[in-house]
Parts: C-alpha cells; structure tokens; sequence
C-alpha cells in the first residue's frame, strides 16, 4: 500500500507545522538551557498545546480525547522533532497515556487519562536502570508484599520527564529472575511519596531526565497497574510505540537539520560562488533527502501497522527506528561538516541537532539493535 497521510492527518501536521514554527523555534530550546529552566519546558506553552487537543491524542472520547491513532500523533510528533520542542508531549502521549491504555487497567484510566489530556498532570514511565541497556525485562528494583500493600526498593535512571512529573509508572520485580519475561509489576506511584528521591540528570541533548530511587516506598494494593506479574507484556506494547513516536521525532529532527543545512548551502560563499553549486555537496544534499524520504515511509509504515494491529507491526518499529536513527545522526554530522567551523561552536544551533539525534539513537534500541531484532523476528 502507498504509506500517506488522508486529508485529516495532513491537516493535523500542517496546523501543528504552522503553530510550532510560528511559537517554538529552535532559538527557544538556547533560552531556556540559558535560563535555567528547573521543568526544561514553557508551562504556559504546554497549556497552550494541551488546548490545541495534543495530548489527547491517543486518549479514548469517554476520558476526553481524541481517540486518534498512532499516525495522527507521530505527524504532530514529527513537527516537535523538527524544531526540538521540548515540551513533554512524547512523555504524556505516549510514556504516560500510553502505559496506561496498554495495561487496560479502567480505574487507573478513568482516574489519570483525563488529567493527562488536560495537560494538567504529567505522568511518566520509569523502567530503565543501570546496566539494562536495551533490555527492558532486566528489572532489579523490587517490591514486596507488606500487608494489603506493596514496599518498593529499587533505582531508574533517564526517566524522562521525571523532574517535574506528578506521577511514575514504575517497574518493580514481584517474581522470577532478573531477566525472567514474568514476574515484572508497574505501580503507579505519586512523586511526593514517602521514600521516592527525584534528581535531575542534565544531559547534552537537552531533554530532561531523572534519577528516581525507591527507598522502601509504600504502596497500597490499588497502586499495581494492570495485572500482578504481567508488566513485561506491557513494557514491551509501551516501547514499541514509544520507538516508533521517537522514530517520528527523529524524521523531524533530519528534516530541520536538513533545511538548516540547505539554507547555508544557499548563501554561503567561497572563492566567490555559493557552496550548494559544488559537486560533491550537491551529491550529499541529494543522498540525504532520499534517506528522509525512505524514513518517512518507514515510519508511516510502522504507524499504520500498529493502528490497524497487523501482525508485522513489531518488525516495521524495528524498521523505523533503525532507519530513523541511522538518518537523524547522518543529518545531524552532515550539516555539521557541511557548516564547516561554525557547526562546531555553540553559537549554532545546527549542533543541537546532532546532539538530539545520537541520544535518541541510543533511547529504545539503536540501530544495530533493531536490525537485530527484525532478523529474530523473521526467525533468523
């Protein structure tokens, strides 16, 4: 099938195209790096899109959403790339919203979707730790019965968000093995709970992470998400949407270092003519809007896939995310060296994209990781 957008899609990302170019240029991710920025993010910009119906997205009507697809949230996704905005709708739509609704668990959505498609509260998803790498089952944070209850111990690390989230989804092993499929649980935790230590880990992309310790954290029954022992079929749904809607991000982050790189190309003079007539600059320029436009296929293949549930979904996430990664980087370094001195210094801003684009790489699996994977999958 041809992989495009239908007329309501392609409206949804030119609004969003339009509102982010107009109110999020990329200068606005310099000014609050500079400013210190604790949340990492504009609030009242958030409140802004939140209006616009964002985070609603994937957000069933009957807890005031949307209830659109994955298509229709990696077109906004992919603007939000273009221009690195940093506001948390990755996060909320599909870290936060998204657990939520693959865990099918209806008091915990009926109590939190709404709040998360108001924007009004900022849920995120803290599964990573040290030394997993890619291995989302190796869970060594623990909880234990006490009671009716749960006490937690445990660490995450690059929790996005988790700064200023108002509640975790939190991993725990409540059975099995370290890297046993079952025996994984999530709980919903609120961040003000007793024992849970937040610190901000500030990175180079800037995109706001944290350090999450779970010190004896106690929880009643009602706080287990979905069913005892089955959050690792959970996880795995989560991230393989969260890869994909990454993957949309980094499409966005090609395309904008890509523009970013054409303009230069276009004004730049050496030896008395404009740089984009030479050759061999022509010829990169040329390489890299085809591998955008292979990577834009591949990830409105992934999307459809996972809308309509077909059975190859998680071979094209895989797809996606090792096409996206690999092109996001080459754009990124691209418009660096075709820069020359100037992409090397901070006053740029073409370095922001690369930056962006070799963290995200390394979120969910980098590219020889999903290669990988596809080939286990096709039984290789």
């Amino acid at each position: 099938m041809a992989y495009v957008l239908n007329e309501d899609q392609q409206l949804l990302k030119t609004t969003a195209a339009d509102f982010i170019k107009k109110e999020c240029p990329v200068s606005r991710l310099r000014s609050l790096r500079d400013s210190g920025n604790a949340g990492g993010f504009d609030r009242a910009m958030w409140s802004r899109m939140a209006e616009l119906g964002w985070p609603a997205i994937l957000v069933p009507e009957r807890h005031g959403g949307l209830e659109m697809g994955m298509t229709e949230l990696c077109c906004v996704l992919e603007e939000f790339g273009k221009n690195l905005v940093p506001e948390p709708l990755f996060t909320s739509a599909l870290l936060g919203a998204g657990t939520l609704l693959a865990a099918a668990d209806e008091p915990h959505c009926a109590a939190l979707l709404p709040e998360i498609a108001t924007g009004s509260s900022l849920v995120t998803l803290a599964y990573h730790e040290r030394g997993s790498r890619y291995d989302f089952l190796r869970t060594t944070t623990r909880a234990r019965k006490h009671g009716l209850g749960w006490i937690i111990d445990g660490e995450k690390s690059l929790v996005f968000d988790g700064y200023v989230a108002d509640k975790f989804i939190v991993s725990a092993r409540t059975d099995g093995g370290v890297a046993d499929r079952d025996g994984i649980t999530l709980f919903v935790i609120d961040a003000g709970a007793a024992g849970l230590t937040v610190t901000k880990q500030s990175t180079m992309h800037l995109r706001d992470h944290a350090l999450v310790l779970l010190a004896g954290v106690e929880v009643n029954g009602a706080a287990v998400l979905g069913s005892e022992g089955c959050g690792g079929e959970i996880l795995e749904d989560v991230l393989d949407r969260a890869s994909v809607g990454l993957s949309a991000e980094m499409l966005g982050n090609a395309e904008g270092a890509f523009e970013m790189t054409l303009e230069y190309l276009k004004t730049r003079k050496q030896f008395g003519v404009l740089i984009g007539t030479f050759q061999a600059l022509k010829h990169r320029a040329a390489e890299l809007f085809t591998e955008i436009e292979l990577s834009r296929s591949a990830v409105l293949g992934a999307c459809h896939a996972l809308d309509h549930g077909l059975p190859e979904a998680r071979s094209l996430v895989s797809v996606a995310k090792a096409r996206c990664s690999d092109t996001a980087v080459l754009a990124g370094y691209e418009g660096i060296q075709m820069h020359g001195g100037i992409g090397m210094t901070d006053e740029h801003e073409i370095g922001f994209y690369a930056k962006r684009a070799k963290a995200s790489e390394l979120t969910f699996g980098d590219a020889a990781y999903h290669r990988d994977r596809f080939a286990r999958l096709a039984g290789f």
